[in-house]
């Protein structure tokens, strides 16, 4: 019999749902039947693959109220999990509609070396292993696997095992979409079954703290396959003087609160020009401190509970450093238990120092800590110096704000806006330091990290090579 694992709710604390752990025996032949698949969707021509995701987007609408359902007693929050439904959607919709035309394969050209032609002629690199986090569940279980399939890979998933329970409605959409049930299968479990997955596939998305993401590209390392790691963040908001400092505020509030600040693209350090420090965290502590939590009713605020206990913990300890240090808050305090769940008010920090936990370690929930700068010069040597480099935002005169969003490392620097790859998803980008690795997850190009490129190189004339041995001027004995 299969060992159970407990899922805990994190709007009360129940551990109310469980599913069976796939074991590494069951995954090796999950895998088996997806490569017996795989050739038929394969060899399908791209719009026709992209037919069948259209009939999927169709059924993951039809599941829409129970995925909502499902993602809120997984992650407590309402807003958004409706949110994170509709975006899915629009993710399979967006694939759907651009993958045939981005799949054409460019016509046969002449080679600089005559008189040689090259045909491009691709394939899919094969059966794809996506393992997403527990922030996003259902978005970031897609938002790789959707490419991939339209690319003609075969697809294993495992989600989270702390929110798996949209699994089952997904499911069912899938099902009723027979062509794909061939070639995508959701498998759950924990890290064992993780690293099964590898041990099975032809190229691994990972989406992860930098810890995890480490010891999966060793594993892809040792086996040779391809290895896309989307990891964590310390995202920097530097504020000029300049700035529209009440639209700063509140850009910055969302940027850091949404999804109660548990997302890897978060604002996590705000640095502010000294001429402007005072009004901007006056505003910002305004902005936050009208932030209600979604308790005891889920309706009553916007900010839901911690989701993983484990990272409640994380957010305690570095909060703790930094009051023992000297930090203050002028909105929110600490995490607070609630009627069994973790929550954390948003919290805006004064009086905090650039080598506390709170300002060189990932945070992960509503924690803004603010500084003051003499200037941008000093913000970007701040902003710059962590391991991270996933994303981050500027807010000034537009001419200023873009010079310093170029000397900033990150993949995608917002402007006079904060944290928009969580809502603009056609612009590509790559993760800077620690935070990632591979091309990038974003825009259009994206789709061919799914695709080896493969070249035919055609001699299209009799003639002799000149790079050949000299021909044979006398008959062999």
């Amino acid at each position: 019999m299969s060992e159970m694992f407990r899922v805990r709710n994190p709007r009360n604390g129940q551990y109310d749902y469980q599913f069976p752990i796939v074991t590494p025996a069951e995954i090796a032949e999950r895998a088996t039947k997806l490569r017996a698949h795989s050739p038929v969707w394969s060899e399908m021509p791209a719009a026709d693959r992209c037919a069948v995701l259209f009939r999927f987007a169709e059924a993951v609408k039809a599941e829409r109220q129970a995925l909502i359902d499902a993602l809120v007693n997984d992650t407590g929050r309402k807003r958004e999990s409706e949110l994170e439904v509709d975006s899915a959607i629009g993710n399979i919709l967006r694939w759907a509609t651009r993958a045939p035309a981005l799949l054409e394969e460019p016509a046969t050209r002449e080679s600089v070396v005559n008189p040689m032609t090259l045909t491009a002629a691709s394939v899919p690199v094969g059966l794809v292993a996506v393992i997403s986090p527990w922030n996003f569940p259902m978005l970031l279980a897609l938002i790789d696997t959707i490419p991939a399939l339209a690319a003609g890979c075969a697809v294993m998933v495992k989600p989270s095992e702390v929110t798996p329970r949209f699994v089952g409605p997904l499911q069912r959409a899938i099902n009723s979409v027979p062509e794909l049930a061939n070639v995508l299968s959701f498998v759950q479990g924990g890290p064992a079954t993780g690293a099964a997955m590898i041990d099975n596939a032809d190229a691994v998305c990972f989406t992860g703290s930098v810890a995890t993401g480490r010891i999966i590209a060793r594993h892809c390392a040792e086996r040779l396959i391809a290895c896309f790691l989307e990891l964590g963040g310390k995202d920097a908001v530097i504020v000029l003087e300049g700035a529209d400092i009440p639209r700063a505020a509140r850009s910055v509030a969302w940027g850091g609160n949404a999804n109660a600040g548990q997302s890897c693209l978060s604002v996590e350090r705000v640095f502010v020009e000294a001429p402007v420090y005072q009004e901007f965290v006056a505003a910002l502590a305004t902005e936050c401190n009208a932030l209600k939590l979604a308790y005891p009713n889920i309706d009553d605020g916007v900010v839901g509970p911690l989701i993983a206990e484990r990272q409640a913990e994380t957010i305690r300890a570095q909060l703790d450093d930094a009051y023992t240090r000297g930090a203050k808050a002028l909105a929110g305090g600490n995490v607070e238990s609630h009627g069994g769940g973790l929550w954390c008010k948003p919290v805006v920090l004064v009086d905090v120092k650039a080598d506390m936990k709170i300002m060189t370690e990932e945070t992960f929930g509503p924690v803004l800590p603010v500084m003051s700068v003499a200037n941008a010069e000093e913000g970007i040597a701040l902003a710059n110096g962590t391991e991270f480099g996933l994303s981050g935002a500027v807010f000034g005169p537009r001419d200023r704000a873009i010079e310093v969003a170029k000397k900033m490392d990150g993949g995608a620097i917002s402007i006079n806006d904060a944290a928009l790859t969580a809502i603009v998803h056609d612009g590509e980008k790559q993760a800077f330091k620690n935070s990632g690795l591979g091309p990038s997850r974003m825009g259009d190009s994206s789709i061919t990290r799914f695709r080896r490129k493969r070249m035919l190189i055609e001699n299209v004339t009799e003639q002799h090579n000149p790079w050949w041995f000299p021909p044979i001027t006398e008959p062999r004995m």
